[in-house]
């Protein structure tokens, strides 16, 4: 299995890690869950975070064929149009966005103006759908459970697994969310831990465990299959169902949950402008 080159990019005001992954042979690469940087107390957005997959894709003469992302975030805005605009590619998620965007659509009370079919994406992946970054094949997994359109993506002997998985100290992700499915997630990690046991995983977040010092994002099949907090083998379905379940229960919402919603499910498009030219975006009370 070809192995591609991957970089990490931690963003500390999200815990978010966006990735970019090439292909040594051609220079082509992927990039993975970029980041727009905003304030949520003054509304303002930065691209300081997505300026620095910039920079290395400059610096490294790299072409970009794919801006991919493994599902609609609710903890951080995607810089993916930024990233378009400047270096070119692909958006893509998982076909399943558009279950998202009916519910979300419904809840925000959007009107039909905004189109609940998929349609802000270039591409929309189906389960093992394939893919090319240079002369690397790629292909889709669909792994929900924290949310239906979560994907997985497999690209040479590295796969980039979103919120399913968090590093073996950590567990796994929330599935509080509308659409989301403690039962479902369980599976979906099964999947996964299928994969080789040599293969690279790389998570989407990093919280720094208790009595770990520094951020990680890197792990393979076999560690999380043997360490994994929630879900290594032998844990039965029940048991992590019901976990799940009640640790759910006590978290409360990202922080970034309203707004990144609102705008990741528009592919990183902000809400069309009103009458005086500025965009808005609706915090709903009393509905989450």
């Amino acid at each position: 299995m070809r192995h591609p080159d991957v970089n990490g990019f931690f963003d500390e005001a999200t815990n978010t890690i966006s990735y970019v992954v090439t292909d040594p042979q051609t220079g082509t690469c992927a990039i993975v869950d970029p980041v727009l940087d905003y304030d949520a107390s003054s509304g303002r957005t930065a691209t300081t975070s997505a300026d620095r997959l910039i920079s290395h894709v400059r610096a490294n003469h790299l072409s970009v064929d794919w801006i991919i992302e493994t599902h609609v975030h609710a903890d951080h805005l995607t810089a993916a149009p930024y990233l378009q605009q400047t270096l070119g590619g692909k958006v893509a998620i998982g076909t399943e966005i558009v279950a998202v965007q009916s519910v979300f659509g419904a809840l925000f009370n959007i009107g039909p103006e905004f189109q609940r079919d998929g349609s802000q994406f270039d591409v929309l992946f189906r389960d093992d759908d394939t893919f090319m970054v240079g002369g690397i094949e790629g292909r889709a997994m669909h792994t929900p459970g924290h949310t239906p359109a979560c994907i997985t993506y497999l690209i040479g002997d590295a796969a980039f697994v979103g919120d399913t998985l968090f590093m073996p100290d950590f567990g796994t992700a929330r599935c509080d969310f509308p659409g989301g499915d403690a039962a479902q997630l369980y599976r979906s990690i099964q999947r996964i831990f299928a994969l080789p046991s040599e293969t690279r995983l790389f998570m989407c977040h990093d919280y720094k465990a208790p009595g770990r010092n520094d951020y990680a994002w890197e792990t393979t099949v076999a560690e999380e299959r043997a360490k994994n907090l929630h879900v290594h083998d032998g844990v039965a379905e029940t048991d992590f169902v019901k976990m799940r379940t009640e640790r759910d229960a006590k978290l409360g919402m990202p922080k970034l949950i309203l707004p990144s919603i609102q705008i990741n499910m528009r592919g990183g498009q902000m809400p069309p402008a009103e009458d005086n030219g500025v965009r808005y975006i609706k915090i709903p009370i009393d509905a989450l």
